[in-house]
């Protein structure tokens, strides 16, 4: 006891504040940060891109004023024609470049991986910017040996047209619901592509980020889980990543999520059956995708047809209570209550575009044996 009151004591005349006003100032204020295991110096981050110009310096900038600033920022210059290297450079990062367009950010990520030389990893898009606090959120999950990877809460940067509204509305009402009771299970579904952290040991012995298949992050999510790792959602660890603005790039995007997600179930089907609770809530994903999206697209308007009653199209929108609940939890700390009631009908327009992309795509990877494996960038 006379050693504490000593050492309390001794830091007041430190910082020259009497001992008793000392000891009641130090009762309110906030509690010192945990000593983490990692921080940022155990960081590299690896910013793939392609034509990226226009966003990269602002995913660079949102990098360099981190809490917990990386030990190194590499920006992979996939052959661009818009001076995107230069714009990195111009920042003090370090740029490569491979020798020919690697075709994809699989292959961009996994050419960088061998310039990392510390022990966590963090890829992230060249559209995307961080919360100054979101390395060392996601640090935090490394604190336990069992991870392999943390992703965070993702909401669109800009939030403008339908298709941004609509995915405004998708990504609280996923990360807000979804992911929290993916992460209650300890089985998030994805590592999110746009923004995730790895150990750099575990990334090399999966061979980076393979190219396989169109959804390389969902691979490799999949694949930590099949050899025994853990995954981690952390949802205090916000990006901004730019969303589609227009049918055109929405259009390639849901493409290739979808056909992404059904060469995943295609390849991984086997190893998941032994994998509790991802198995359950693949399955009913992928229900969702092929069943529940011909029944949605096509049963629908027919049973209104033949039944003469319209009323039978409010099925599109039925569980829009049910949306709504876990969108306003999300929104309502961010104080954006007004744009997620103004979004929400966006969310229904973006819901059957996208059932009926992924019904597109269930028959051309399961019926048809027309697999699509071209990457094409979706903003």
């Amino acid at each position: 006891m006379e050693k504490n009151r000593s050492a309390l004591n001794h830091e007041a005349l430190r910082r020259n504040t009497p001992p008793r006003l000392y000891a009641v100032l130090r009762q309110f204020s906030a509690p010192p940060r945990p000593r983490l295991a990692f921080a940022g110096r155990d960081v590299t981050v690896i910013v793939p891109a392609y034509n990226e110009a226009a966003s990269v310096a602002d995913t660079i900038r949102s990098l360099q004023v981190q809490t917990e600033r990386p030990s190194e920022i590499i920006v992979v210059d996939d052959c661009s024609t818009d001076g995107t290297g230069d714009v990195a450079r111009a920042l003090g990062v370090t740029v490569v470049r491979p020798p020919r367009n690697t075709g994809s950010k699989a292959g961009a990520q996994t050419f960088a991986l061998r310039h990392v030389r510390t022990a966590l990893t963090v890829a992230i898009d060249a559209d995307t910017v961080l919360a100054p606090d979101g390395l060392e959120r996601l640090l935090l999950a490394f604190e336990r040996p069992g991870v392999a990877a943390a992703c965070g809460f993702v909401v669109p940067q800009r939030v403008r047209s339908v298709w941004e509204r609509g995915r405004y509305i998708e990504y609280l009402f996923a990360f807000t619901f979804y992911k929290q009771v993916q992460e209650y299970y300890g089985k998030p579904l994805i590592s999110s592509g746009c923004f995730s952290m790895y150990r750099t040991t575990t990334l090399r012995d999966h061979g980076g980020w393979s190219n396989r298949t169109l959804a390389e992050d969902m691979d490799l999510t999949w694949s930590l889980y099949q050899s025994g790792h853990d995954v981690r959602f952390v949802p205090e660890a916000v990006c901004y990543p730019i969303e589609p603005h227009s049918f055109t790039l929405m259009r390639k995007q849901l493409r290739r999520w979808s056909h992404g997600f059904l060469q995943n179930v295609r390849l991984h089907w086997r190893g998941l059956l032994g994998v509790p609770y991802l198995r359950s809530a693949v399955a009913v994903a992928v229900w969702d995708a092929t069943i529940a999206a011909a029944v949605y697209l096509m049963l629908l308007p027919i049973l209104a047809v033949l039944l003469k009653s319209p009323w039978i199209l409010l099925g599109y929108v039925i569980d829009a209570p049910a949306v709504l609940v876990p969108v306003l939890a999300g929104a309502a700390p961010r104080r954006e209550i007004r744009r997620a009631l103004a979004s929400l009908p966006a969310f229904f327009v973006l819901r059957t575009v996208n059932a009926l992309f992924f019904l597109q795509a269930a028959c051309a990877e399961f019926l048809l044996g027309r697999s699509w494996h071209v990457y094409e960038k979706g903003h």
